[in-house]
């Protein structure tokens, strides 16, 4: 199979002025009435982030574990979409498994950053026999030769890959972990939902006022990222137990700050929203809408009222 065509994504130049400017990514002066703090943390969340474990989810790669065995290493086949209710439609192979793409791979041009251990949990796609199906344009399938010497399948230039922890059909384990691994789309992009999950806010009983997403489920903030520049302390395994707020329209936003209200653009690819040019996150641990278990939790983790401050009681 030969590459016939990738999908390339372009950034304007103003657009990534405008960002740095806002939050000092760029290194321009802060604003006076901005926020001002120092340097961020070494990378990790110390006691508030979820400790490294032993099958090296700590690093983005999850379990080495292959509970379906043989199947995880068969050709595509004939590709499906399939409609996901939280993620949209993905992409899938003739199986069913969710088919994954990952952020420090490159599309253009075609490269994967995903080997050794990290290949043995993220199980690259064979690129023989892989056949495009209803919603999915032919013209996006192509092939990356591996380090190993081994085809890849691409799909709008992206190496697309089979998750270990996905035992069966329809399963989604893979989506967010690291914060770099996420479903791909039929087109190649990330698999996101139908409809934008939105910001608000509401009131709670004990914090206020406080930053909820569109699942009702409450934003944070963590003392140790920064806000000028614009830097997040919580990696690897802090993003398993804290995952970022992926970007939000201002248009799908209701009663909070939109001064500063700017994307951030982390170290490992992925996108973050941010108030006040704080980055956000929601909890693991925050397992229904109007949870509140992330609050206070080792004393670096806080919610969020609209202008981006913390809430403190």
């Amino acid at each position: 199979m030969k590459t016939w065509r990738t999908a390339s994504l372009a950034v304007t130049a103003a657009a990534v002025l405008a960002l740095t400017t806002a939050c000092g990514q760029g290194g321009a002066e802060p604003p006076a009435s901005g926020p001002n703090v120092g340097a961020a943390a070494p990378a990790g969340a110390g006691a508030g982030a979820a400790s490294a474990s032993p099958d090296g989810a700590g690093d983005g790669y999850g379990s080495g574990a292959d509970p379906a065995g043989a199947e995880r290493t068969k050709p595509a086949g004939r590709l499906a979409v399939r409609s996901d209710a939280k993620l949209g439609d993905l992409l899938t192979d003739s199986a069913g498994f969710t088919l994954y793409r990952f952020d420090k791979d490159t599309a253009k041009p075609s490269k994967s950053s995903c080997a050794g251990v990290c290949a043995t949990a993220w199980l690259p796609v064979p690129a023989d026999g892989a056949r495009a199906a209803a919603g999915i344009d032919a013209n996006l399938l192509g092939t990356v030769t591996r380090a190993d010497g081994t085809e890849q399948l691409t799909v709008a230039g992206w190496p697309v890959y089979r998750f270990a922890k996905d035992e069966k059909a329809g399963d989604t384990r893979g989506q967010g972990v690291g914060g770099t691994w996420f479903a791909a789309a039929p087109d190649g992009t990330k698999a996101r939902p139908a409809e934008s999950p939105g910001l608000s806010t509401r009131v709670d009983r004990r914090l206020g006022e406080i930053v909820v997403d569109g699942n009702g489920r409450t934003v944070y903030r963590f003392t140790k990222d920064s806000a000028w520049p614009m830097k997040s302390a919580c990696t690897g395994a802090c993003l398993e137990k804290w995952p970022v707020v992926t970007p939000v329209a201002k248009a799908d936003t209701s009663g909070i700050l939109l001064k500063r209200y700017v994307t951030f653009d982390r170290p490992d690819g992925a996108e973050q929203q941010t108030i006040d040019c704080w980055p956000l996150y929601t909890f693991a641990g925050d397992k229904k809408a109007g949870d509140t278990n992330g609050q206070g939790v080792a004393g670096t983790w806080f919610a969020v009222r609209p202008d981006g401050k913390l809430v403190k009681q």
